[in-house]
């Protein structure tokens, strides 16, 4: 039923996305906002789901394996969006995206956020699938196991080694590259999922765990927001 529900996902936010190009091409704001927005919203949805298989056996090859195919899938069916914040800060930096076009794409991103959770909970309170039931009950999950200096570095750390992969594949073929990225990030969710959920993305962060940034937002804005960005204008100035 989850399977089911996130290819329903994006089959949904794929149609979405067609009649955007087509009806709204000349309005290139409206048209840029949905875009990232219809974007946004399947990532953090589907990982949403995602989150409640984690502890279905085998694990954690069950996770990992689920994780590397819908990394895949949405590399192949979001081409364009960069549905990461800190994606979002590269073209702004290099120029090639006016501040105003970065801020846009930024709070689409945050709205898909907000939206995907709403709707997961939606989702969730139905009981279609058994991992449904008392997922709406959890709170804050506290995905930060560990302490708020080590969580700050490992999502600094992630951050850099993912957006440094991002800018040594852009020549490849990207029927490949979807592969290449989809194996990183399945292997540092392995190495670091255990201690800070391995996320290195502010709006996914807030999609996911939005009662924690409530309950202590200072440290979750301080490891889930402010370390991928610092890590984003790290890569940005040495390369």
């Amino acid at each position: 039923t989850s399977l089911l529900l996130m290819a329903g996902i994006m089959v949904a936010v794929g149609l979405c996305r067609r009649v955007t190009r087509r009806r709204l091409r000349s309005r290139r704001r409206l048209c840029t906002f949905l875009l990232e927005m219809f974007g946004t919203f399947q990532i953090c949805a589907c990982t949403n789901e995602l989150c409640l298989l984690g502890n279905v056996e085998p694990k954690p090859h069950t996770a990992l394996t689920l994780t590397y195919g819908f990394t895949v899938l949405h590399g192949l069916t979001l081409p364009g969006s960069t549905c990461n914040p800190c994606g979002t800060l590269q073209p702004m930096w290099g120029g090639g995206t006016s501040v105003r076009m970065g801020g846009l794409k930024i709070a689409a991103q945050f709205v898909a956020a907000v939206l995907a959770r709403a709707f997961m909970h939606f989702i969730w309170s139905l009981g279609m699938a058994e991992p449904h039931f008392g997922a709406l009950s959890q709170g804050c999950s506290n995905p930060m196991q560990t302490t708020e200096v080590q969580a700050f570095c490992i999502e600094l750390l992630f951050s850099v080694v993912f957006q440094l992969t991002i800018l040594r594949v852009e020549s490849i073929n990207p029927k490949y590259k979807v592969h290449v990225i989809a194996f990183l990030i399945t292997m540092l969710v392995y190495a670091g999922g255990n201690l800070t959920g391995a996320i290195f993305n502010p709006a996914l962060a807030f999609s996911l765990h939005a009662d924690c940034f409530y309950d202590r937002f200072l440290s979750y804005s301080l490891v889930y927001w402010i370390a991928p960005s610092l890590g984003k204008f790290l890569i940005l100035h040495l390369f």
